[in-house]
């Protein structure tokens, strides 16, 4: 059993070591931490994606864009995209009212 921590920790040693080196020549290059945070947010999600995003159950996410037509979105070759900032900035204001 310590065998298998001491193989964990070098693991974990290895993949942040790399981590490090992989932006060593390039500081203005991307993180892991910063790839996994929400600064990319000005991203598109699919409409049966849109649930993940907001935090809401599938269901809930549908009757929400039944019930407000007039939320942030696009419609691109038959699909319907929602721009996640504008979507979280306009539940904001809608629960302001």
């Amino acid at each position: 059993m310590d065998l298998m921590w001491i193989g964990l920790g070098l693991v974990g040693a290895a993949f942040f070591i790399g981590e490090g080196l992989k932006n060593f020549k390039n500081p203005n290059g991307k993180s892991l931490m910063d790839s996994l945070d929400s600064s990319d947010s000005d991203n598109f999600v699919k409409e049966d994606q849109i649930h993940h995003h907001i935090g809401v159950s599938k269901e809930d996410a549908k009757a929400l864009i039944q019930e407000y037509p007039d939320i942030p979105h696009i419609r691109l070759n038959g699909n319907i995209y929602y721009p996640r900032k504008k979507v979280m900035k306009w539940m904001t204001e809608l629960g302001d009212h």
